[in-house]
């Protein structure tokens, strides 16, 4: 299954693409999409969306994966980082992806081990899990994290769901 994992910024969106077939996880490509912060806010959010889109179009992902919002300490920019989120979310449903949705700390336990790691250690654990994997910047790290979160809580769920009809 290919998979999409999206970490939203209003300024710099980080995609990463993944094929996952059962336990192994196969990097695609990865990078960014980011908006001109000199236009209007709609601007910059379509700028979002259609460079989204253009990232589904060329890879044909078959569901994404994208981080939630972060309640941080300005109000403002916790709002327009989830404006940028609901641009995303949008070009991903837009394009009929299922999407799932995981909580910073989840990722980062996912794939590090503790909720509480730094960009850094996300950056280089992406770079162990995916061999060959570019990641250039943290943004294109974190969207592969989400991806590779995303393909293990995938698998979990249906190996639970297998057992569940099993057992019937």
């Amino acid at each position: 299954m290919r998979l999409l994992g999206l970490d939203p910024g209003l300024r710099t969106t980080g995609w990463g693409v993944i094929d996952a077939v059962g336990n192994r996880l196969r990097w695609i490509a990865d990078g960014i999409v980011t908006s001109d912060d000199t236009l209007s806010l709609a601007e910059r959010l379509a700028q979002l969306h259609r460079g989204v889109q253009a990232v589904i179009e060329q890879f044909a992902p078959g569901e994404a994966a994208v981080e939630e919002t972060f309640v941080n300490r300005n109000p403002a920019s916790t709002l327009k980082l989830g404006q940028a989120r609901g641009a995303v979310l949008a070009s991903a449903g837009l394009k009929g992806l299922p999407v799932a949705e995981y909580a910073p700390r989840l990722v980062k336990k996912s794939i590090v081990g503790t909720g509480q790691a730094a960009k850094e250690q996300v950056g280089m654990m992406v770079r162990q899990l995916l061999p060959g994997c570019q990641a250039n910047t943290a943004d294109s790290a974190d969207a592969l994290a989400v991806a590779i979160c995303h393909a293990h809580h995938r698998g979990t769920a249906r190996r639970i769901q297998a057992a569940e009809e099993s057992g019937r």
